[in-house]
Parts: C-alpha cells; sequence; structure tokens
C-alpha cells in the first residue's frame, strides 16, 4: 500500500461513491509528472541548443505547476467541490496532452521522453478518475 493509499483509507469521513483506487492513481500519477516536468525542463536548460527548447521548457513548467496543484487538490477532501475537482482534472489532462505533445517532438533527448512518458500516465488517470466521478 502506498502513502497516498494509506492517507485515503485513514480519511475519517466518507469520500462518497469516488473509486479510491482511481483516485490515488491520479494523486500519484500528478505528483510523478509534476518532478518529471520540472526535471525535464531543468535537463532542457542544460542542452546546448537552449533556444530551441524555450516553448518545450515553458510547457515543462506550466504543466508541473498544474499537475502539482491537482494533485493537492485531489488530496483534500474535506468541503468537496465536484465542480471544482473536475475543471482541476480538465486542466491538468489538457496541460499532461500539451506537454507530452512538445515533449515527443524532442524524443531524441532522453529525458523529453521519460517526461513525454510521465505525461501520457497522468493523462490517462485524470481522464480516467473524470469518467469516474461521472
Amino acid at each position: 500500500m502506498t502513502l497516498v493509499e494509506d492517507m485515503l483509507r485513514t480519511y475519517p469521513a466518507d469520500l462518497g461513491g469516488v473509486d479510491r483506487q482511481k483516485l490515488a492513481d491520479c494523486i500519484k500519477e500528478c505528483f510523478a509528472c509534476a518532478q518529471a516536468c520540472t526535471a525535464c525542463a531543468d535537463a532542457c536548460l542544460s542542452e546546448d541548443h537552449v533556444a530551441m527548447l524555450v516553448k518545450c521548457i515553458r510547457t515543462n513548467l506550466d504543466c508541473a505547476d498544474i499537475c502539482l496543484a491537482t494533485g493537492k487538490t485531489l488530496s483534500r477532501h474535506t468541503g468537496y467541490d465536484a465542480n471544482l475537482t473536475r475543471a482541476m482534472l480538465e486542466a491538468c489532462a489538457r496541460a499532461c496532452k500539451s506537454c507530452l505533445d512538445v515533449c515527443e517532438q524532442h524524443s531524441s533527448m532522453e529525458h523529453c521522453a521519460k517526461c513525454a512518458a510521465e505525461c501520457r500516465s497522468c493523462l490517462k488517470a485524470c481522464r480516467d478518475l473524470l469518467e469516474a466521478l461521472g
């Protein structure tokens, strides 16, 4: 059991009908994607041709911020607002798709290929949770 799953298990109030595993998976993917995007942006800054990577760096950092905010929002359950949660998940999925597309253009660089893969996983987790929320 991961920390995220354990924290959801120990939450004292009812979480309603939410699929706890999809919620846990999405939280974990959001934080992992934020880390991957931050690291990818930093790696891009160390490349010899930084000027060609400006859009990638910007997209990485935007995606990292949105994923981090989404993971944090999904980790809070008191006073839950379904509309806000859906909006956060939709924004996160959109940011991941954008970052995935840009990083795939630079997939010859291993850090961009790994970041694209993580964005793909987070995108799927966000879509899966959105679908489960109905």
